[in-house]
């Protein structure tokens, strides 16, 4: 089975999708002649050219305008927008636009669009270019929302985004462009709203997603030298959640803890947690306990940087320190 990086399974899937369908174009800020600021694109505008390879001005709100435009007229455009920061130059597009078209005009058009777009701290790329806000889309009907954490998963969520009707949000962290896996030659599209469950356990439930997802696999291997059996559930998708699928393994273990890299209040961690409270709370032998980035604008000093940010040992903290409440000492 072959191995490639996160960013390969990217650039691969986009050339495909390029050669599958002539109504697929991509269109952003320096995706062409640069070949993109992490080299998703790189080597598509030789092959394909400037019609189907479109390099923008530096106008958020102008090129995902014209992407939602060209979607109602039939199109299937794959936006790149740098870094989810500059996303908030398009807010009033995306939210009030391709996210209420299909909806408020009765179903007569859809805005069949990716947007990709990377966000994510540990760079040392400041505050105002390391944020996850990804909570931003979630939030908003209308909308899909999906998170990667794996090349597999890269390729699998991509194509599904690709050939969908309705506008997608394509989370994709920095950190993740170098990490390799399996990618198989036959892998077509993932369903859109599923997650997966990608370590099987009986002491504990790990939710995360995108690179918490990865941190979380790890996290579970390391426990399993001290005979704890961690189960790992990757959301994938934030818009439509999988709720029963966390519920179902959190009823199974009886306890949760939850990652994220996004700061703690009002995130996506509050919104697993209702969940689970929902659905498995007399299940429950702890309260879910739940891991995110410190509430700071993201320092620029790397050790500053690195304390703010989740890691796998506040990870590994939570999860033993929620099995020592319920008397699991191990």
């Amino acid at each position: 089975m072959p191995v490639m990086t996160y960013r390969e399974a990217l650039r691969t899937t986009l050339r495909e999708e390029l050669i599958r369908d002539d109504d697929v174009f991509l269109i952003g800020e320096e995706i062409g002649v640069f070949e993109g600021s992490y080299k998703i694109t790189a080597g598509l505008l030789t092959e394909f050219g400037e019609k189907r390879v479109r390099d923008t001005p530096i106008a958020e709100t102008g090129f995902v305008g014209a992407a939602i435009g060209a979607a109602m007229l039939g199109l299937r455009p794959v936006v790149e927008i740098m870094t989810i920061n500059f996303s908030l130059l398009a807010l009033d597009q995306i939210v009030n636009h391709a996210a209420k078209i299909y909806g408020m005009f009765g179903g007569q058009t859809s805005v069949p669009m990716v947007i990709r777009t990377p966000g994510g701290g540990g760079q040392q790329l400041g505050a105002t270019h390391s944020q996850n806000i990804e909570l931003y889309y979630a939030f908003v009907p209308g909308l899909k929302v999906v998170a990667p954490s794996t090349p597999a998963d890269a390729k699998a969520l991509l194509l599904a985004a690709i050939r969908d009707d309705d506008p997608v949000l394509f989370l994709e962290n920095l950190a993740l462009y170098n990490s390799s896996g399996e990618v198989p030659d036959d892998l077509g599209p993932a369903e859109i709203g599923r997650a997966a469950v990608t370590r099987e356990g009986t002491d504990i439930t790990i939710v995360g997603y995108s690179r918490m997802a990865a941190v979380a696999q790890q996290v579970a291997d390391q426990l399993a030298g001290s005979g704890i059996s961690a189960e790992v559930v990757d959301l994938r998708s934030l818009r439509p959640l999988d709720r029963d699928t966390i519920v179902a393994s959190v009823r199974k273990t009886g306890c949760a803890v939850v990652a994220e890299d996004d700061w703690l209040t009002y995130g996506i961690g509050a919104e697993i947690a209702a969940t689970i409270s929902d659905g498995a709370f007399d299940y429950l032998d702890a309260p879910v306990r739940r891991v995110a980035a410190a509430e700071v604008p993201l320092p620029y000093a790397k050790p500053l940087e690195q304390a703010a940010l989740p890691s796998a040992d506040s990870l590994v903290t939570a999860v033993r320190e929620t099995l020592a409440a319920v008397g699991r000492r191990r």
